[in-house]
């Protein structure tokens, strides 16, 4: 034990969005029953990397008695961390006797002209938009045809629950893939988005949340994602109101990447 730096968690005001996961290159810190904790303090460097990337402010460096930073811990920990989520990584699409039939790769077809601008809605209209199977982000390959220079939906799973025209508002034309930042692997889900965007090349990519703060790491997520792709596809955050508005749409800019 020595006296050293090393960073602390509010829990009060962690919301769980998972952006300080995806920052620290030692993997010191998850997700863990919906709080952002540190793992060990073997991982922490104490540089406090993370500190800027918590929209809460509920990262600090304190000074207290702790543990070493251990390099070669860290090491065989990321390696852990890697194997783990190769296990966890896309499930194949191909049937095989040991795959879950629902989640078998499925093109629904084109319903409408793609391209249709987000913000329009069509009246009365109250058919099925979805264009594709599976749609958790967990689920689907990158490799699926219909996401090949696409305009990507990538939603939280709340969001048609609370906006009622959400099929005729957003989906028209358009693949879709869900996920919750607070209650999934923001770093998996990174990393999965970042193939689809490197392996599809879509021609957008909206990223749609809840109002919600801890809804909105969907959106660091994202922005990730397409810096890791090396990507300059055209990216757009919408925000969503519990009463099913839509609060803003913009344009955003992929995240600078720690080298």
């Amino acid at each position: 034990m020595a006296r050293r730096k090393v960073i602390q968690i509010d829990e009060e005001k962690c919301d769980g969005c998972g952006e300080c996961v995806v920052s620290c290159a030692e993997g010191a810190i998850a997700v863990v029953d919906g709080k952002a904790r540190l793992i060990s303090e073997v991982y922490c460097d104490g540089l406090g990397a993370c500190l800027g990337h918590c929209p809460q402010g509920a990262i600090s460096i304190e000074e207290r008695e702790a543990e070493a930073f251990d390099e070669a811990k860290t090491q065989e920990h990321l390696k852990q961390l890697r194997v783990q989520k190769a296990i966890a990584g896309p499930i194949p699409v191909m049937s095989t006797a040991h795959q879950c039939p629902g989640s078998i790769m499925r093109s629904l077809g084109q319903r409408a002209t793609p391209g249709t601008p987000l913000d329009s809605v069509a009246s009365g209209a109250a058919a099925s938009e979805l264009t594709n199977w599976p749609v958790q982000l967990t689920l689907v390959s990158p490799e699926a045809p219909y996401f090949k220079g696409a305009d990507i939906l990538f939603v939280a799973d709340c969001v048609p629950f609370a906006c009622g025209d959400f099929h005729q508002r957003f989906m028209r034309g358009k693949p879709i893939i869900i996920g919750c930042p607070k209650l999934d692997q923001p770093q998996f889900y990174a990393e999965k988005m970042a193939d689809i965007v490197r392996t599809a090349k879509p021609r957008s990519l909206a990223v749609i949340h809840m109002e919600v703060p801890c809804c909105s790491g969907l959106t660091r997520i994202a922005q990730h994602a397409v810096a890791a792709a090396g990507s300059d596809v055209p990216l757009v955050d919408v925000t969503v109101s519990i009463q099913g508005e839509v609060l803003d749409s913009q344009p955003l800019s992929p995240v600078t990447l720690r080298a």
